[in-house]
C-alpha cells in the first residue's frame, strides 16, 4: 500500500520529486518530518486506546525483547546500527539479570542430566 501511494506521489510531484531512495518519504520524496510522524503515531495510539510513548521506545522495546529471546548481541548491535558491541551491551544492561537467570537454569539442567 505504501509503495503504491509513493508511486502516486511521485507521479503527482513530477519534476519536484526528490528521488533519494527513501522508503518513507514526503509527497515530494524528501525525508518525512519527525513532528508529522510523531503526530500520526500518537493519533494511532489514541485510536487504539494505548498509552502514548515515543517512537524511539519501539526501538528500545524491540532490542530488549530480542536480547531476552536469546538473539546474539552482535546481531542486535548491527540491527540498531550501534558503532560498538559495548554500546549495545551497556545500553541494554537491564536485560542482563534475566539472562543470568537463564544461564543458571541451563547450568542446573546440565548438571542434573549428568553431562
Amino acid at each position: 500500500m505504501k509503495r503504491r501511494r509513493q508511486v502516486e506521489d511521485k507521479l503527482a510531484a513530477g519534476p519536484e520529486w526528490n528521488n533519494i531512495g527513501l522508503v518513507f518519504a514526503s509527497p515530494v520524496g524528501r525525508p518525512v518530518d519527525g513532528t508529522w510522524t510523531t503526530k500520526r503515531f500518537h493519533r494511532a495510539l489514541d485510536q487504539a486506546a494505548l498509552p502514548r510513548i515515543r517512537i524511539h521506545d519501539l526501538r528500545h522495546t524491540a532490542a530488549t525483547h530480542l536480547l531476552r529471546r536469546g538473539v546474539h548481541p552482535k546481531v542486535v548491535q548491527e540491527l540498531l546500527g550501534h558503532s560498538t558491541i559495548s554500546l549495545t551491551l551497556d545500553t541494554y544492561s537491564h536485560v542482563a539479570p534475566a539472562l543470568h537467570a537463564e544461564v543458571a537454569t541451563h547450568m542446573q539442567t546440565l548438571f542434573n542430566s549428568g553431562h
